[in-house]
């Protein structure tokens, strides 16, 4: 079982409000088609474990298809918020693949990659931690320290020619990633989905977006909207303050705002991401893409992020939505992740940045 603060970003920042606030159905159409075929290359993998302060870590090294005897180039995937695991997968979006994927674009590109269960998901779980501990925002970027590390160990990796890649939150950390690794820090960073304003505020957007819609269909009252905004807003108030949150909420905040997840929100939302941006050593080139149906990550918090990169290419992705894969809301369409397409856009990007990176 994930800890408390990680079930609570899980459903938070990675897109889980709908679910509480909402009673919707998947609107899977009678005739599935069959699965898309994924994207890239299939690499060659083989599964690595590593130590990250008391916990020991597991992870999957991928190679592309087709090497020689040179070391190749290769990135560090980094996943998004709460128990997501090394694929890029979670209970609530167990078919969504994102890093699988992108190791399969890099692949083909010829880049290996690494992707690795960070604490509280996939073959990692909690470690040597007790279930009901927080766990601090520290662990995780000394977590990612320690994945690059590995990934730059393995014998086939040219360390001189590493980049990093981060999917929603992850996208955070890479952009951490030139301070944070010890030795041969990144050429680039690939932020897929990206935070682009700072934690907080994107989680206090998300939620009032929920809230207003749940509103609208009548599921809420008004009177109860405002309640549910005014306890989320007078939350992040005192989460930013440093001053103690309630022992208890209202039942669609209560996995968010708690006296344990406030430490690692103070944490993460101290860091603007536009700010972390304009901080990047100027030779580290980045490639941001972005989803046109996103529902989690808004236009103009890219445009944001983009406003702190000066050595940066975007890539738009028309119609993909969070985990970039197709999204069509018409009737009768499924919207399960393994029944659609991961965009075909994201491969040219990629390999086309990668070219003329590495």
């Amino acid at each position: 079982m994930p800890s408390p603060y990680l079930s609570a970003l899980h459903r938070a920042a990675a897109g889980g409000l709908a679910a509480l606030l909402l009673a919707t159905g998947c609107g899977v159409s009678p005739d599935r088609p069959g699965a898309p075929d994924p994207p890239g290359a299939e690499p060659a993998e083989r599964d690595v474990r590593f130590d990250s302060g008391p916990d020991t870590l597991h992870g999957t090294f991928a190679l592309p298809p087709v090497t020689d005897d040179e070391p190749v180039p290769a990135a560090l995937i980094i996943s998004g918020s709460g128990p997501t695991d090394r694929d890029g997968n979670s209970e609530l979006r167990p078919g969504a693949d994102t890093n699988l994927n992108l190791a399969r674009v890099l692949a083909e590109a010829g880049v290996a990659s690494l992707r690795y269960d960070k604490l509280g998901s996939g073959e990692t779980g909690m470690a040597s931690r007790d279930a009901a501990d927080p766990v601090s925002y520290e662990v995780f970027e000394e977590e990612m320290a320690d994945a690059y590390a590995e990934l730059i160990a393995q014998p086939e990796v040219d360390p001189d020619r590493v980049v990093v890649v981060g999917h929603s939150e992850g996208a955070l950390f890479a952009l951490r990633s030139p301070d944070v690794v010890d030795e041969h820090p990144p050429v680039g960073l690939i932020l897929a989905a990206p935070i682009g304003d700072r934690y907080l505020d994107t989680l206090d957007r998300q939620f009032t977006e929920q809230v207003r819609a749940a509103e609208t269909s009548r599921q809420i009252s008004a009177a109860g909207a405002t309640d549910l905004l005014s306890e989320l807003r007078t939350g992040i108030a005192r989460i930013r303050a440093g001053k103690p949150l309630p022992d208890e909420v209202a039942a669609p905040l209560s996995p968010v705002l708690t006296p344990a997840n406030a430490p690692f929100l103070r944490a993460i939302d101290s860091m603007d991401p536009a700010e972390l941006a304009r901080e990047l050593p100027p030779e580290t080139r980045t490639l941001v893409l972005w989803g046109t149906a996103d529902a989690q990550i808004a236009e103009d918090d890219v445009d944001r992020l983009m406003g702190g990169l000066d050595n940066a290419r975007r890539v738009d992705l028309p119609d993909a939505d969070h985990v970039l894969r197709f999204y069509d809301d018409s009737p009768g369409v499924s919207v399960l992740d393994a029944d659609r397409e991961f965009s075909p856009d994201v491969a040219p990007a990629v390999h086309g940045f990668l070219d003329d990176l590495l």
